[in-house]
Formats: structure tokens, sequence, C-alpha cells
């Protein structure tokens, strides 16, 4: 494919713009991921402007991008670094574009300045918080190993206090799964509303506890069902992303497409504090690969998108990617639903991008899915109840949390 004929294929493709102010974090989670979490480098506002003077002036931005502020802990930047990224970005934007900025936080640090920077741009807020304090404290610890709870939970009364709306991911661990109502009463407690599940992944250097249980789908299954008939029952809750983040997807149109970001390169671009530039599942950024440069495409401070999407690293992961994506759509009855899986996850569970099935896919989609699909059966003949799920499922649609975790 010529360069013309692939810059046309992916004209408006880029939605989400993943951006690391800086790798640091300020704890120590004993399932965390990231390589390079004790460097203290900040992306300087001039890569800022660089990164989004050249997606703007792209074919490859879509009319409305999300920008995620990730890996690391973005709060360990101070506000007034933000308030200059954020109005050089506007200040850049084209009126045919528009912007919203998202935070995955620990929470630890939020205060009233915070939540005025969020109010005044609208930011989605995502906190990482994994329940009571004693399933949050096993794992969410700082650096010297001790509890954080706390003082996530001092975040989220601020965002309360504040009026910020914010939702939470829970990272399940094998301690989770036999507390689903222990959770519900922690999320009603606390004023939770919204609420997401990330399962504890085997990425980078961490091996999930989870994956070495034979029983661990099924179990899994039996945790969401459990847990979303006592939230229905409870109506407390706005949003469970493991359910009706997948509605829209399981109940939409036939001829409607499956758009999976991690697969379709620039769909989702990642950039580091440097100005390193890679593609496909935000994780990536950062690991070590020698057949694909790393994952690296270019950096934005030197390089041009269209000649990034040329590379060599970028035509490498692309073509095995794209021939994992066929052997999903080949052999798996769900791919419809996730349109491929997510190529980090592959390569860290198999060992490569061209692999299908994996442990996650049994956790973060198939079973959710199974849950729903059980659901269905059990309502088929009550025509308000399946109203009721196709009203669901048109207002996840319009739920704003971003995949990236």
């Amino acid at each position: 494919m010529s360069n013309d004929a692939l810059v046309c294929e992916l004209n408006g493709v880029m939605d989400t713009v993943v951006v690391q102010p800086t790798p640091f974090c300020n704890i120590a989670c004993t399932y965390c991921y990231l390589p390079d979490r004790d460097a203290k480098s900040v992306i300087a506002v001039d890569t800022v402007k660089t990164l989004f003077r050249k997606i703007f002036a792209s074919p490859y931005a879509a009319p409305e991008i999300t920008i995620i502020w990730h890996a690391g802990e973005p709060l360990v930047v101070p506000v007034a670094f933000y308030r200059q990224a954020f109005e050089a970005i506007e200040a850049l934007r084209t009126e045919a574009i528009e912007v919203r900025h998202s935070f995955q936080t620990n929470g630890m640090l939020i205060t009233s300045e915070w939540c005025d920077l969020f109010k005044q741009y609208e930011v989605g807020v995502g906190v990482s918080i994994d329940g009571p304090k004693p399933l949050h404290d096993a794992h969410r610890v700082t650096r010297s190993g001790r509890g954080t709870f706390d003082k996530t939970m001092g975040g989220i009364r601020c965002l309360q206090r504040e009026g910020v709306p914010f939702h939470v991911i829970t990272v399940v661990g094998k301690d989770h799964l036999d507390n689903p109502d222990r959770l519900i009463d922690f999320y009603i407690e606390s004023g939770i509303e919204d609420v997401c599940f990330n399962v504890e992944e085997s990425e980078g250097a961490h091996v999930s506890s989870l994956f070495a249980a034979s029983d661990l789908q099924a179990r899994y299954a039996k945790f969401l069902t459990r847990f979303w008939s006592l939230a229905r029952g409870t109506g407390k809750f706005n949003f469970i992303r493991e359910i009706d983040g997948l509605l829209p997807l399981v109940f939409r149109p036939n001829e409607s497409l499956m758009r999976n970001q991690q697969v379709i390169p620039f769909a989702m671009l990642n950039v580091d504090c440097h100005g390193n530039v890679s593609s496909f599942s935000p994780e990536l950024l950062g690991y070590k690969h020698p057949a694909y440069n790393d994952f690296i495409v270019g950096n934005i401070l030197t390089d041009e998108l269209e000649d990034m999407m040329q590379s060599g690293a970028m035509q490498a992961m692309r073509r095995d990617i794209e021939a994992g994506v066929q052997a999903c759509q080949a052999e798996c009855g769900y791919f419809s639903v996730c349109g491929g899986g997510a190529p980090v996850n592959k390569l860290s569970e198999r060992g490569s991008f061209r692999a299908t099935r994996t442990s996650y896919c049994a956790l973060a989609q198939i079973a959710p899915v199974d849950v729903i699909l059980a659901a269905f059966d059990r309502v088929a003949d009550d025509p308000d109840a399946i109203a009721a799920l196709a009203k669901a499922s048109s207002a996840a649609a319009q739920w704003p949390v971003t995949a990236v975790t």
C-alpha cells in the first residue's frame, strides 16, 4: 500500500492520545507493570505544543480527541503545568476538532486546587481504589510499604465536596472474587456510583496471581453476575463498565462495525515524557523488544507523523497485529465484541502479537459477555426487561470512560 493510500485509509482515525507527563509514581503497587516508575523526568510544555501542533495539522486527527494524562502518577506534576499545557493545546486546536482531557490517578494528591482545574476544563477523572481498606491496602502501598487507602479516600471525598464527577477503577485480584457483596457495600457507603474493574493482568515483569487458577473464568463470571444483580437491586449505580460498557457491543445493529482502538495504527497515539511515540496498546510504551524497535515509531520532536506511520517498527507491529486479528476472527466466537483483543496481552501472555485467545480475553471479554447473554436468556420473554436492556445499551454507548487503565 502506498503512503498516500495508507493516509487516506486512516484519515480521522486518531481519537485517543495518551500522554505521559512523568513516568514517576509516588506509590509502589505490588501488581504494577510500569518499568520506569522511579524516573522523575517531566514532559516539557514545548514538547506538548509540538505534539499537538503536529496532531491537529495531520489527516489522522479525529473530530473528537480524548487526551489521557496517564502512566506514572500524573498528579505529581503541578497544577500550573497542566494549566499551561491545556492553554497551549487550546490555542493550537482548530474549530473542527474538540478535545477532552482525562486523568487516571491514585487520588492521594487531589486538593481543591486540582478540583478547580478539573471543573474549569471538564476533565474526566478516574480514581484507582481497590475496594475497602483491607483489600486496597493489600496491594496499593507506599514506597515504604504502608497502605494508601486513607489518602485515596481523602482524594475521593475532596472530589465529592467540590462536585467533580469521577469514576473508580478497581483491580480485581483473587481476594476480590469471593467478595462482591463487600464491594457493593463499600461503594454505596462511599458514595461511588460509576465503577470499572480491571482484572489483575500479566504484563511486563508482573505475572498475575490470578491466571494460575483453572476455574478462573467461571469464578469471575460468578463474581460479575452477583455484583450486577446486587447493583441493579440497589438502584445506586450509574455505570458498571464490565457490563454496561459491553451492552452496546453485544446488542448493536448488524451493520455497525466493531472498532478496536488497540489494533488500528494511530487510533491511540502514545507519547512518553521524552517525546517518543508508540501506538496500539498504551502499555507498550516503555517495553523492550528488538523486533519492534522497543515499540517506538519515532519522536515527536524530530519526526513527522506520516514518517512514523511508514517506519519499520510500525510496519512490523501492524503486520503481526493484523495477523493476530485475522486469526482471532477465524477462530473466536467473541470476535464481534472484542475485535481482536489487546496486543499487549497477547505479547505478554503468549509471546506474540499473532496469538489469539489469552487469559485476559477470558476475563475482560468472554466472561462478561457470557454473563450478559445469560441474563438476556432469562428475560427473553419479558418485553419490559428487553426494553430496559436496550435502554441501558443506548445509555452506555454515550458513557465517557476510556479503556485505558
